[in-house]
């Protein structure tokens, strides 16, 4: 679920050739539950307002055009009071759940360091890329920043506050009938988890009628600083012959030694969150 906010209305930017033509395309299926924007949707309104959009490399939007849901979450911000009028830099994370169970990450840079206080907007896929940009508009803002001053930076309860304001959400199943079985197969595949769901749960799958897949909000803690820490919850429930419904839990993160992005599956949602403590804990970061 896409996470609302103020300020967006920005500035346009060019098109970016056949594939957002075809990210575009998929619009014509229509708006979501609840009237929220389909994952098409909220690309191309990522793109309008982009001032950089054509940037974007075009094998992004060749994955962009297979994602089945999306969600928006503030990432960092800062605001400096003392000059003539406030300057703001707000970044956010747009995380995209494509049909192969991946995930694909956007990056929005909101800040107002123009000429006129009317918010700039500046899209990225990489993080390093999205770096250099902050460095460059943290500049524009002065004052201290980095090392030594997260007192400019977001507090850390405020990132929990914030999601917890968006108050317990329950996802309405609409389930695709669409290669279910193939989809529970790459799922169970990609886990690395040897305590994950047995045989007999494979077995059941193999006859599904139907899958839907949810983003789980789960509010977590921040530390002082950049978190680079990358955890995930996903619901993936299958419908089953004579209307039974099963779930299971996907844990994605990177909590791992090398930092890598690892999938692990659950048949119980306490179970996956348990492990999301454990990796945690081995890391010394907190969740």
């Amino acid at each position: 679920m896409e996470n609302s906010r103020a300020g967006e209305s920005g500035s346009g930017s060019s098109g970016k050739g056949t594939e957002r033509e075809d990210v575009r395309g998929r619009e014509e299926h229509g708006r979501g539950a609840g009237g929220e924007p389909t994952p098409a949707e909220h690309v191309e309104r990522l793109l309008d307002r982009a001032q950089n959009g054509f940037e974007i490399d075009e094998a992004v939007f060749t994955r962009l055009r297979t994602a089945l849901m999306h969600q928006a979450e503030l990432r960092s911000y800062r605001q400096r009071n003392d000059e003539a009028r406030p300057l703001r830099c707000n970044t956010y994370r747009h995380i995209f759940l494509l049909a192969d169970g991946s995930s694909l990450l956007l990056y929005e840079l909101e800040h107002d360091t123009g000429p006129d206080e009317r918010f700039l907007y500046e899209l990225y896929a990489h993080e390093d890329a999205l770096d250099q940009a902050e460095r460059r508009v943290h500049e524009r803002i002065g004052g201290g920043i980095g090392p030594g001053n997260e007192a400019e930076e977001l507090p850390a309860w405020l990132a929990e506050e914030l999601l917890l304001a968006m108050g317990p959400t329950q996802p309405r199943r609409e389930y695709v009938s669409d290669a279910s079985p193939d989809h529970a197969r790459r799922l169970l595949r990609r886990a690395e988890n040897e305590d994950g769901p047995g045989e007999v749960v494979r077995e059941l799958l193999q006859e599904a009628l139907g899958h839907h897949i949810a983003l789980i909000t789960k509010p977590r803690r921040r530390g002082t600083g950049r978190d680079a820490t990358w955890c995930r919850f996903y619901e993936h429930a299958f419908l089953l012959e004579g209307g039974g419904e099963l779930s299971l839990w996907e844990l994605e993160h990177n909590m791992t030694a090398d930092g890598r992005l690892v999938c692990e599956v659950y048949l119980d949602e306490a179970e996956a969150e348990v492990a999301a403590d454990r990796h945690a804990r081995a890391q010394g970061v907190e969740l």
